[in-house]
């Protein structure tokens, strides 16, 4: 059994592999202690208001769900909760959504493994942890002036995303939970807000950015 005065940490990462390599890393630390593992966004939000962490570690990139949306529904449950955000993606524009969103961290996974221990047990101390990297880029489009991704509400980056992969309406809609008019709504105001007039430009723009890969 933990020690009470460890630090609870929920791990959220689709592939087991990397899972158990955290873990361990983590547990390294005797002040830290795994007390739960996941492998999407349902069994992440469950797990989480069963247990309670003191911190929950999560990928963005998860199957359905991602990492931003299973953070805001988190939130809405307990505004206190406290989410360290572990992504492969070193752009800008998923910091600033998952920061706007409220994640107390951002840190990418070429990180030296010892920040990841800094980086939970900063952000269980309540402070803002963000990768070097990432908030050099981060102070960079700020001089140069945001672009219209990072002005999109969470929600709104979140059905962008589906859309950019290919996900229609009734797919967005029954990740999502909500009605296939209110998916709609966001398809119609992202169009505006982005400019685009196609799925295909969607795509391209999400390409551009570095949120998905050139699939050709």
């Amino acid at each position: 059994m933990p020690d009470s005065k460890q630090l609870r940490v929920l791990l959220v990462d689709d592939h087991a592999v990397v899972r158990e390599g955290y873990k361990r890393l983590l547990e390294w630390e005797k002040s830290i202690s795994v007390i739960g593992e996941a492998d999407g966004g349902q069994d992440a939000y469950r797990l989480f208001s069963e247990r309670r962490p003191d911190v929950v570690v999560m990928d963005i990139s998860l199957p359905g769900m991602s990492g931003i949306e299973v953070m805001r529904r988190m939130l809405m449950r307990a505004p206190d909760a406290k989410v360290l955000i572990f992504s492969m993606h070193e752009d800008e524009v998923f910091a600033s959504q998952a920061l706007q969103a409220g994640a107390r961290g951002y840190l990418t996974k070429s990180s030296a493994p010892e920040v990841l221990v800094r980086a939970v047990q900063a952000v269980a101390q309540d402070q803002l942890y963000i990768d070097r990297k990432v908030m050099e880029r981060l102070a960079r489009r700020r001089q140069g002036g945001e672009n219209a991704l990072q002005r999109l509400s969470a929600r709104e980056f979140e059905v962008f995303r589906l859309l950019a992969i290919g996900q229609t309406i009734a797919q967005i809609s029954e990740t999502l939970n909500l009605s296939w008019k209110t998916v709609a709504n966001y398809q119609s105001i992202l169009r505006q807000k982005l400019g685009v007039q196609s799925a295909v430009q969607m795509a391209w723009l999400a390409i551009s950015q570095g949120l998905i890969g050139n699939r050709n």
